[in-house]
C-alpha cells in the first residue's frame, strides 16, 4: 500500500526515481528500537548506503555505531565524523589498510574483521611497508590496485605513516553461526546459513583469539556472530518448505544459544571483549533475549524491502521505493513503464524481483519480466493508466537499490522535504 499523500507528492515526476517515506523511516527507527529490548543496535550500512539515513538512525538514543562493510566506506564514514565503525568483513585492501595507519584517529574508531592468521598477515605487511625505506611516499605508495575512493584531500593523515604504524589495529572475529544438521556425524554436508568464517567452536576461536593475542600491534576487542538462517530467511508460508523453515529456525536458535555463549566464555578467558555482535534485522526477537550479546546490528529494517513480507513475528513499514512512469500502452491489458529491472543479488528466483507496490494487482510478463530499459506489467487497473502515470515499486533487498540512484527524495506527508545522496551520488564505488 501506498498512501495518497506520498503519491500525490511525485506526480508530475517523468523519470524513474527513488523515494524514502520519512514517516514509516521514523516509524521503523522506533520498531527495531522496540524489538531490540534495550540492547544497543549497530547500524548495518551495507543496508542503507545513504549517509543521511545512517546519520538519522545514528541520532536515536537506541541506535550506536556502524558495521560497514569495507575499509574503504568506513574511512569515508570515519572522515564524516562516525567514530565507532566495525567492518563486518575481512578486507585485503592494502591501499586502503595503508590509509586506515595514515589517517588520524582511524585505527582508534575502526575495528577490522578477521577469521584466519592471514588476515593478521595482510594488515602486518602493510604495516611492515609504511615502516620500511620507502614510508615517506605514505600510503599511496603501497603496491596495490589504485583505489580512487578515498582521496588524500578527504582527511587528516599523519604527518609521518612510519608513525601512524605503531598504532594498534582493533580487531574482531567472525564466528560462523550458521546451522548444521547432525554436525556431530555429517559435518558441514548439512550447511544452513551463510558461510562466512572457519570459526565455529570455543576451540577454533580460542586458538586464533591467542593467535592475536600473542602478536605486537593488534587488539582482539569483538566477536561477531551472523545468524542468517534466521535473521535473514522468511518463515512466512502455509507450505511444506516454510514448515521446515520453521522448524529448522527453532532448532538453529536453540543450538547456536549454547554454543555462542561457551565461545564467548572461552574467548573471554583471553581477551578482554568490548563488544559481542549479532543477529539481524529478521532474528531480533530470539537475538536480544539470549543473553550472550551485547549489541545487535540492523539496517534493512529501516527500508523494509520486499523480501521482509515474508516474516511472520514482525512487520515493518514499507519507507524506500522507487517510481518509474507509464511510457508505452503496447496493447490492451498491457502497460510498460520505463526501465525496473532492479533485480536482487541472491539465489535467482521470483523474490529477487522487486515487488509491485502500486497499483494494486498489477504483474509482471511471464515472458519478460522486469528489463534494463523497460518493463511491461498487465492485471487488474491496467486499463485505468496512463501515459506519464507512476508505478510504484520496493527493492527486494535494502541497500542494493542505492546503487542505481544518486539520491533519495524524502516525502515528509505529502510533500518533498529533502534529497537525500546515496554513496553512487557521492562517486563511492564500494
Amino acid at each position: 500500500m501506498v498512501s495518497s499523500d506520498l503519491r500525490g507528492a511525485m506526480d508530475g515526476t517523468g523519470a524513474p526515481t527513488a523515494v524514502i517515506d520519512l514517516g514509516a523511516f521514523d516509524a521503523n527507527l522506533d520498531a527495531l528500537a522496540d524489538r531490540a529490548r534495550g540492547l544497543p543496535i549497530r547500524v548495518a550500512s551495507k543496508s542503507l548506503r545513504v549517509p543521511a539515513a545512517i546519520d538519522r538512525a545514528l541520532a536515536h538514543p537506541a541506535y550506536s555505531g556502524v558495521l560497514a562493510y569495507s575499509v574503504p566506506e568506513a574511512l569515508h564514514l570515519h572522515a564524516r565524523g562516525v567514530h565507532d565503525i566495525v567492518i563486518g568483513y575481512p578486507s585485503l585492501d592494502k591501499r586502503a589498510l595503508a590509509r586506515m595507519f595514515a589517517e588520524v584517529g582511524a585505527c582508534t574508531n575502526i575495528t577490522v574483521m578477521i577469521d584466519s592468521v592471514a588476515h593478521l598477515d595482510i594488515i602486518d605487511a602493510v604495516r611492515d611497508f609504511l615502516a620500511g625505506p620507502r614510508a615517506e611516499a605514505g600510503p599511496e605508495s603501497v603496491p596495490t590496485a589504485e583505489d580512487p575512493r578515498t582521496t588524500p584531500e578527504a582527511r587528516t593523515t599523519q604527518p609521518n605513516p612510519a608513525e601512524a604504524t605503531a598504532a594498534s589495529v582493533r580487531v574482531c572475529i567472525d564466528v560462523d553461526a550458521s546451522f548444521r544438521l547432525a554436525e556431530a556425524w555429517m559435518g558441514d554436508r548439512f550447511h544452513i546459513g551463510s558461510r562466512r568464517s572457519p570459526i565455529r567452536d570455543e576451540n577454533s576461536a580460542v586458538a586464533l583469539a591467542r593467535q592475536v593475542a600473542a602478536r605486537p600491534g593488534f587488539d582482539l576487542v569483538g566477536l561477531m556472530f551472523y545468524e542468517g538462517q534466521i535473521a535473514g530467511t522468511g518463515d512466512a508460508g502455509r507450505s511444506a518448505r516454510q514448515a521446515i523453515v520453521r522448524r529448522m529456525q527453532k532448532a538453529s536458535i536453540a543450538e547456536l544459544a549454547k554454543r555462542r555463549a561457551a565461545v564467548i566464555a572461552a574467548v573471554r578467558e583471553v581477551a578482554d571483549l568490548e563488544f559481542v555482535n549479532g543477529g539481524g534485522t529478521g532474528s531480533f526477537e530470539s537475538s536480544a533475549v539470549e543473553g550472550t550479546l551485547s549489541e545487535l546490528a540492523a539496517g534493512s529494517g529501516l527500508f523494509s524491502p520486499g523480501l521482509f513480507d515474508g516474516y511472520t513475528h514482525f512487520r515493518h513499514r514499507p519507507a524506500a521505493f522507487f517510481v518509474t512512469p507509464v511510457v508505452r500502452r503496447p496493447a490492451p491489458g498491457w502497460v510498460t513503464v520505463f526501465k525496473g529491472g532492479f533485480i536482487a543479488s541472491g539465489v535467482p528466483g521470483a523474490d529477487r524481483l522487486p515487488t509491485i507496490a502500486w497499483p494494486p494487482g498489477l504483474e509482471y510478463s511471464g515472458l519478460e519480466g522486469p528489463g534494463e530499459v523497460q518493463t511491461p506489467l498487465t492485471g487488474p487497473g491496467v486499463e485505468d493508466l496512463r501515459i506519464g502515470d507512476l508505478v510504484w515499486f520496493r527493492h527486494a533487498k535494502a541497500g542494493e537499490l542505492a546503487e542505481h540512484f544518486n539520491e533519495f527524495l524524502v516525502v515528509s506527508g505529502s510533500t518533498v522535504v529533502e534529497s537525500w545522496t546515496t554513496y553512487r551520488g557521492e562517486g563511492l564505488v564500494l
